[in-house]
C-alpha cells in the first residue's frame, strides 16, 4: 500500500465503536480506508453496522477533519510505522486469528515470514524462573527463533534479555500501550537495544496511550497470535499469562507450560496447564522438537571446575533455593563460620554462585 492509505486506515480505526472486525469488514465493502474517510455513511450497507455506529463515526470524522494528515505527521515526528493488516509485510500468522489488529503501530522490524515463538509469565519471578526464561530466551534465538513477550517486569524482561544475549538474537516486545510510552521505565534501554538488534516494539495502541490493566488482555492476543507457539515459564493460577495460553489455544497453537516446585504459587499456573494437556517444556529442545523446529547441537553441560571445599558447598546449593550461610551450615555441620565464608567469597568471583540481597546463595547460570 503506498501514500496516505495506511493513515486514512489508521484515522478511521480511531473511531470509537469501530473495532477491527467491523473495520476490515467495512473496508472489504468500500475498497480502501480513504474511500470510507470521505464517503457518506448511508452508503455503508454492511452487516453488522447499523446507525449507531455511523453516527458515531460522522461525529468522530466532523471533530478530526485533519486526522489523517495528523497520524502521518506523527508517525513521522516518533519514528513509528503503520503496518495494516492489508500490507505485505504484515505478520502472516497474526493475519489468520480472530481480531486480528487492523493497524499495528511499530518501531523496529518486524518480519512477515519468520519463526516466533512467545514466552510469558509472573512479574514477580523466583531465582528458578528468572534462569529458565533467560536460558529458553537464549536457546531459541541459537535455533534462529524470534522471541515475542510483552516487555513487561518479569518472565518477560528476562526472555528478551536470554534472546539479545545471543550474536544476531532478535526478540519482539508487544506493548499495552503506546509504542512511544516507556512501560515499565526501568526497561527503556532493554526497548532500545531490541530496536537496534533487529527487534521490534509493537503495539495496537494509539502514540500516548498509558498503560492502563484493560489494554492487557487485548494485547495478549497478539503476543499469542504472532508466534507458532507459547512458552509459560512461570503463572499463578490466575493470571495474564493463562489468559495466553488460552487465546495461543483457541488459535490452534502449541503451548508449553514449564514445570516448578509445588510449593511455588508461581508454579500453580504452570501445573494447571500441564494437567489440562500443554506439552511439559523441561528444556528449548523440547519447544524446539514441539513445533519442528532444527535446533543447535546440544552441547554437554561443562561442570565446573572446583577444589573440594568448593565442591562441598557446591553441592549443597540449587539453582532454585538461595540458602543462607546459617543454612548452608546446617548442611556442613563441621564447617567453620568463618571458612565457609571464604569459599563463598572465592565462588563468588569466580561466578559459581550468586548472593541475593538478603545474604543468601544459590547457583549461578552457567553457559
Amino acid at each position: 500500500m503506498e501514500g496516505m492509505e495506511p493513515f486514512y486506515m489508521a484515522a478511521v480505526a480511531r473511531c470509537p465503536g469501530m473495532g477491527s472486525v467491523r473495520l476490515q469488514d467495512l473496508v472489504e465493502f468500500m475498497g480502501s480506508a480513504q474511500a470510507i474517510w470521505e464517503s457518506q455513511t448511508g452508503d455503508w450497507q454492511v452487516p453488522g453496522i447499523g446507525g449507531k455506529l455511523k453516527g458515531q463515526f460522522e461525529d468522530f470524522r466532523k471533530r478530526n477533519q485533519e486526522l489523517p494528515q495528523q497520524v502521518q505527521e506523527e508517525c513521522a515526528r516518533l519514528g513509528i510505522r503503520l503496518l495494516t493488516i492489508r500490507e505485505e509485510d504484515y505478520p502472516t500468522m497474526l493475519k489468520e486469528i480472530y481480531d486480528a489488529p487492523a493497524v499495528l503501530y511499530v518501531k523496529g522490524t518486524i518480519k512477515r515470514e519468520v519463526q516466533r515463538v512467545a514466552m510469558v509469565g509472573a512479574r514477580r519471578f523466583s531465582p528458578y524462573g528468572e534462569a529458565v526464561a533467560k536460558s529458553f530466551g537464549a536457546g531459541l534465538a541459537k535455533a534462529g527463533v524470534t522471541v515475542v513477550s510483552g516487555g513487561a517486569r518479569g518472565i518477560d524482561t528476562a526472555s528478551h534479555r536470554g534472546a539479545l544475549q545471543v550474536p544476531g538474537g532478535r526478540t519482539v516486545a508487544v506493548f499495552g500501550c503506546g509504542v512511544d510510552v516507556i512501560y515499565p521505565p526501568e526497561n527503556r534501554r532493554l526497548f532500545a537495544t531490541i530496536v537496534e538488534r533487529g527487534g521490534a516494539l509493537i503495539s495496537e495502541y494509539v502514540p500516548g496511550t498509558q498503560p492502563l490493566p484493560a489494554y492487557f488482555p487485548s494485547r495478549n492476543r497478539i503476543i499469542a497470535g504472532l508466534s507458532r507457539g507459547t512458552v509459560v515459564v512461570e503463572a499463578a493460577r490466575r493470571s495474564g499469562s493463562l489468559i495466553t495460553a488460552e487465546l495461543a489455544l483457541s488459535e490452534g497453537r502449541e503451548v508449553f507450560a514449564v514445570p516448578g516446585s509445588i510449593f511455588s504459587n508461581t508454579s500453580e499456573g504452570c501445573h494447571h496447564l500441564l494437567k489440562e494437556g500443554a506439552a511439559m517444556a523441561s528444556s528449548v529442545e523440547d519447544v524446539l522438537e514441539g513445533l519442528g523446529l532444527a535446533a543447535e547441537e546440544k552441547k554437554p553441560r561443562q561442570e565446573p571446575k572446583l577444589t573440594p571445599e568448593q565442591r562441598r558447598v557446591y553441592q549443597v546449593l540449587s539453582f532454585e533455593h538461595p540458602l543462607t550461610i546459617d543454612e548452608i551450615i546446617e548442611c556442613l555441620p563441621d564447617e567453620e563460620v568463618s571458612a565457609l565464608s571464604f569459599v563463598l567469597l572465592q565462588m563468588e568471583m569466580e561466578g559459581l554462585v550468586v548472593e541475593n540481597e538478603l545474604h543468601a546463595y544459590r547457583r549461578a547460570e552457567r553457559e
